[in-house]
């Protein structure tokens, strides 16, 4: 069982940045893929970003990619995502979600465990 907290979620302006991090519980964290997706009002939760056990391996939707990055730190359980160039539509509530297998996946059916969400705003 993994317990995820997710923070650094706010409002910042068009262009700008955030960091977004989420801890995890459990002492197999390292064995866990890692992914961040998102969901807006009245949309589907779609994929943002995944990142193997390692860290060695990462995936992101063509929507961030250039723009967002994500990594983790296996000896402090927690994984982020840091976010640049910030764009209104970038705008919705931000899930982690753990995958008990090294290899991520893309879709939010591959992941087992997830967070409780962190608001993301971007204004124009």
């Amino acid at each position: 069982q993994v317990q995820l907290v997710e923070s650094g979620g706010g409002l910042v302006q068009a262009g700008g940045s955030l960091r977004l991090s989420c801890a995890a519980s459990g002492r197999t964290f390292s064995s866990y893929a890692m992914g961040w997706f998102r969901q807006a009002p009245g949309k589907e939760r779609e994929f943002v970003a995944a990142i193997s056990w390692s860290g060695a391996s990462t995936y992101y939707a063509d929507s961030v990619k250039g723009r967002f990055t994500i990594s983790r730190d296996n000896a402090k359980n927690t994984v982020y995502l840091q976010m640049n160039s910030l764009k209104p539509e970038d705008t919705a509530v931000y899930y982690c979600a753990a995958k008990n297998t090294v290899v991520p996946g893309t879709t939010k059916y591959d992941y087992h465990y997830w967070g409780q969400g962190t608001q993301v705003t971007v204004s124009s």
